[in-house]
């Protein structure tokens, strides 16, 4: 029996790292990435006693969605994700 594995890393820059902002203040992140090998963006919030909740998958280019005063966008081509908070204000699900 041979067996063949095949394993890739890609790095991703989120910037900031991470943002603490005051309610009604606006915030942007941005993650970049390697455009050729990129297919889908997931972004989370953490809640610190809840661990990770996911908001978004984005998986087509130019893709976007909105719920709320969030935005997320993906563009494989110039390689980077955003997502655009308007007036930030967390509600609890």
């Amino acid at each position: 029996m041979h067996e063949t594995r095949v394993s890739s890393c890609l790095t991703v820059e989120q910037c900031p790292a991470s943002l603490w902002v005051q309610e009604g203040e606006s915030a942007n992140f941005t993650c970049s990435f390697p455009s050729s090998s990129f297919y889908a963006s997931h972004w989370y919030r953490w809640e610190p006693a809840k661990g990770p909740r996911n908001l978004f998958v984005v998986s087509v280019n130019g893709d976007e969605k909105k719920r709320g005063r969030v935005r997320v966008t993906l563009n494989t081509k110039e390689g980077d994700s955003s997502m655009y908070t308007g007036g930030s204000h967390w509600k609890r699900p």
